[in-house]
């Protein structure tokens, strides 16, 4: 990448700008950084910041997570990992509709940072934002970084009705009903309802079940067409797809609190255990009357 200015891996066509230094060293690039950008997928998260935690976060950085899933192993949140390995640090989560093959091409993008702290949001809402990258603020962590989460699993299910060629009546009645699905399950774990209803939640869910670029779409749209879980992954080579680790932990977590979360039980079932996505559908549209507001 510093000799091409190029990561066509990840971002095929974006260049690099010349001011950008890149480096293995990561105490040389921790040393003197006020806002440190934790971009690991989750489920690699731990191990960066294991090897973060040697060298220690001072009061005067900033953690900036704009990573999106649950820990399968513990079902943590980022924030609950980095309070974990890091202690007591200066915590922000940003999330919202911004895939990334767009926001480098300068396409107008907006996306939410939370914190329980204003000053911090504040600190990176002018530190990001520009002409073409409108940031908000908020105070709800856990909302914020659960509907970044959930909406991947959503996205899977959007692309099963794709693959399948269901129409738009069927992906239109999914979003609105998975986004009722997140917003029970997210209010539960601690999260307040208006954010499902933000950028982070509503925001995310329109553009990842909807766009060409989103990899937790394509999953769903390629086990629509019939093929497994295990060619499809193969035939992504390192690209993630976070939904589809993301369907295991929510599921855990709805098991764990109770929760009616059926579209993300029937993903879980479509992906880890095999079963048809014909049939998954037949499951949801076939479930027993019941008012809109459950």
């Amino acid at each position: 990448m510093r000799r091409t200015r190029r990561n066509d891996r990840f971002l095929k066509g974006a260049e690099l700008p010349e001011k950008l230094q890149l480096s293995a060293e990561m105490a040389a690039v921790v040393a003197d950084a006020k806002i440190l950008i934790m971009a690991s997928p989750t489920q690699y998260a731990r191990g960066t910041l294991e090897k973060l935690a040697r060298f220690g976060v001072t009061d005067a950085q900033l953690v900036v997570n704009v990573a999106k899933g649950i820990e399968i192993s513990t079902l943590k949140r980022l924030s609950e990992i980095c309070a974990e390995l890091l202690g007591e640090i200066n915590y922000c989560v940003l999330s919202g509709p911004s895939h990334a093959e767009e926001v480098f091409r300068g396409m107008p993008t907006a996306v939410v940072v939370a914190s329980q702290n204003q000053a911090h949001t504040e600190l990176v809402q002018q530190s990001f934002m520009n002409e073409t990258f409108r940031v908000y603020t908020s105070d709800d962590v856990v909302g914020v970084e659960l509907g970044g989460s959930l909406k991947n699993v959503l996205a899977i299910a959007a692309g099963v009705c794709d693959g399948m060629r269901l129409g738009d009546n069927a992906k239109a009645a999914l979003l609105t009903r998975g986004i009722a699905e997140m917003a029970r399950l997210g209010q539960k774990l601690g999260g307040r309802p208006e954010t499902f209803s933000g950028l982070s939640g509503l925001g995310d869910v329109i553009v990842t079940c909807t766009s060409g670029h989103s990899r937790n779409r394509y999953v769903g749209e390629e086990l629509g067409k019939g093929l497994k879980l295990e060619a499809i992954i193969e035939s992504m080579g390192m690209v993630v797809a976070e939904g589809v680790a993301t369907a295991k932990s929510a599921y855990a977590l709805a098991r764990r609190q109770d929760i009616a979360t059926p579209i993300i039980n029937e993903i879980y079932a479509s992906l880890y255990e095999g079963k048809d996505p014909r049939e998954t559908v037949r499951a949801l549209m076939t479930r027993s009357a019941r008012p809109e507001r459950d």
